[in-house]
């Protein structure tokens, strides 16, 4: 088990690290990367999935969720986890994404005081909505993790059961799928798509001295929890009916 929460926080740093800094990139003034565009982030996130599923595996998560919804979702698909170790690994991807966002943090350290804008800076850290409308928000959020969820229950199901998709492609396929996520379905929340993606760095945003940094949002912060969390729960009843 130590293994486990080991691969998981460390796995999280490395997506958040990744993950945030193309953001932080793409939004921080003065920055080299500055208005780069979505696709670029989009690009990042999907890298940031893939490293972070490596960083997972090698330091000891054999499943490197990476993601609160994923690991509810394996634990009602049953045989993996026992209601007693899901807490602690949600605890050590939360903590673990909080980390990663110090990290963003520390590496754009001058960036910040450039940057203007408050909700540039929160952007770095948590996702916000385009549109305001807590309903099609929640939606949103449950479509994106759902579709994510059942992605990767297709990506290591029959096909790489059957020897007709390698195990060691596993990491690269659900980067690619993060991707694709980002691409079509990303530009309504900016989909969080998991809760220690979210909550952790959004968190550190609060806390953290940043200059101008603004407020947290916490009045939105509740759908990319709850969503995800839907979805993840939705994607596993899929993958039970049709996978």
């Amino acid at each position: 088990m130590r293994d486990i929460l080991l691969g998981e926080f460390l796995g999280c740093a490395f997506l958040i690290l990744f993950g945030g800094g193309v953001v932080a990139n793409n939004l921080l003034t003065k920055s080299k990367g500055n208005n780069v565009g979505w696709l670029a982030i989009s690009a990042g996130w999907g890298f940031a999935v893939m490293g972070g599923v490596f960083v997972a595996k090698s330091a000891g998560s054999i499943q490197a969720d990476l993601n609160p919804a994923v690991t509810l979702a394996k634990f009602l698909l049953g045989g993996i986890y026992s209601v007693s170790e899901i807490f602690p690994i949600m605890f050590a991807q939360i903590t673990g994404c909080f980390l990663g966002a110090i990290l963003v943090w520390l590496t754009y350290l001058p960036h910040w005081k450039e940057t203007e804008d408050p909700s540039l800076k929160l952007a770095v850290f948590s996702t916000g909505p385009a549109i305001r409308h807590s309903p099609s928000n929640l939606m949103a959020e449950v479509i994106g993790t759902t579709i994510l969820v059942f992605g990767i229950g297709a990506i290591f199901g029959k096909a790489t059961n059957n020897g007709e998709i390698s195990p060691a492609m596993g990491p690269y396929l659900v980067g690619l799928l993060v991707w694709a996520i980002g691409l079509s379905l990303g530009g309504a929340t900016g989909y969080a798509i998991n809760p220690a993606r979210d909550l952790g760095p959004r968190i550190a945003h609060a806390l953290l001295p940043i200059a101008g940094k603004g407020k947290s949002d916490w009045k939105y912060s509740w759908i990319p929890v709850l969503g995800p969390v839907m979805g993840g729960v939705l994607g596993a009843f899929l993958c039970k009916m049709f996978l």
